[in-house]
């Protein structure tokens, strides 16, 4: 008899990385992942607080590290963290350079030599007195934006940009191929650069620094041509571009219906932000704009027929982690139970940021998005390990 204590569980697995029990591991909805990431990334872009930035990196990498695959595209964010880091320092250093006016509360650092600028070049000088307020003012910026940075990268990291493709309408799908294809440069890139690492290591390479930098480059460029030639290839031979059974005048009043569309959604806009506007510009535009984008998608995605193989479902932990980001970008933009003032603290004068409560908690909030979520499914190449050693142990007790 064969004891099936001592084959691998396929359909359950302890999650150690959140301390819970036994859950169900599957890979999450693409768009969930997206959509949380960006609903982050919104609520980011609403603070310079430095503590709530740092909060929200704090958050990104631990539902990064929670919820990530072992595929080699998802141990990327350390990358985008670099990435985060040099913006950071190249906001400042530019602040630095090309200095603003001084007022007699700065606290100034150091002093950089000033050059002469003609006249035509008024209103910017290149060099000077540097100040702490100054340094402080283009780091906060820059951290914001570092956050941005790292947003994306999470979602990158946790959602596979390609299965994205499948859930877009018809009628996107040739737009849809080139925004999966310029979102998954950066992972492909991140895993050629890991890949010709590890081949120098390999290979005892002994270079380091700015010298190795030839020997990664060149090899990872050359990998990227060959990568974009054989989706050219791939493309061409499933008929992209392909103009389907649609008439020309079906065409013509499709884009017709989606630039007004765009148009109208544009003037919409506009007229909300802007309270100076007319009435009519503002949500009925918006309204119409989005009633002629939702004609036209309909009716160009009648030319595109294509089928889906095991298409994603939307459940209830789809709902919960695109949940966590919108409800903490609302409670940012909302500044309800708390001082809008704390999420843009003043520089002068120079003062400790506060560390409004709401905001923590909403930060938190999307945090929780590394617990609800479900643990990520394994890899084909894991799984196919996992099945082998199973296989492997029931042959030896069958011996046995």
């Amino acid at each position: 008899m064969l004891d099936k204590r001592t084959v691998p569980d396929p359909v359950t697995v302890p999650d150690e990385r959140t301390g819970g029990g036994r859950r169900s591991p599957r890979n999450l909805h693409p768009l969930a992942w997206w959509t949380w990431a960006l609903a982050l990334a919104t609520g980011a872009s609403r603070t310079t607080n430095p503590l709530l930035l740092l909060l929200v990196l704090a958050v990104l990498g631990y539902v990064v590290t929670a919820r990530r695959s072992e595929a080699p595209w998802a141990r990327g964010f350390a990358y985008y963290l670099w990435l985060a880091l040099t913006v950071v320092a190249i906001r400042v250093v530019f602040r630095c350079v090309f200095a603003t006016g001084i007022t007699p509360q700065d606290h100034l650092l150091f002093s950089l030599p000033h050059i002469p600028t003609p006249a035509w070049y008024a209103g910017i000088r290149i060099g000077g007195p540097v100040s702490l307020e100054a340094t402080l003012s283009a780091a906060f910026d820059g951290l914001r934006l570092a956050c941005l940075i790292c947003c994306i990268g999470a979602a990158n990291t946790l959602a596979n940009p390609k299965r994205a493709l499948r859930v877009l309408p018809g009628a996107l799908y040739e737009l849809g191929v080139a925004v999966t294809v310029s979102l998954s440069v950066a992972p492909q890139l991140v895993q050629s650069v890991q890949r010709v690492a590890r081949a120098r290591r390999l290979r005892a390479g002994q270079r380091k620094g700015v010298r190795a930098l030839r020997g990664i480059v060149v090899p990872v460029l050359e990998d990227a041509l060959e990568r974009s030639l054989h989706l050219a290839a791939a493309m061409d031979s499933r008929g992209y571009g392909r103009s389907g059974t649609a008439s020309r005048r079906s065409r013509r009043l499709t884009g017709a219906l989606m630039l007004l569309g765009m148009c109208g959604l544009c003037a919409g806009v506009y007229g909300l932000l802007d309270g100076t506007a007319p009435a009519a510009l503002g949500l009925p535009a918006f309204v119409a704009g989005a009633v002629l984008c939702v004609a036209g998608l309909l009716l160009g995605g009648r030319r595109v027929r294509r089928t889906t193989y095991r298409p994603d479902r939307w459940r209830a932990a789809e709902w919960a982690v695109a949940g966590c980001g919108v409800t903490a970008a609302v409670l940012l933009f909302a500044t309800v139970g708390y001082d809008a003032t704390d999420l843009n603290p003043s520089l002068y004068p120079l003062t400790w940021p506060a560390l409004p409560l709401v905001p923590v908690l909403a930060l938190l909030l999307a945090g929780a998005a590394g617990i609800v979520s479900p643990p990520p499914g394994r890899t084909p190449e894991r799984a196919t390990d996992a099945r082998r050693t199973g296989t492997d142990r029931t042959t030896s007790e069958v011996s046995t």
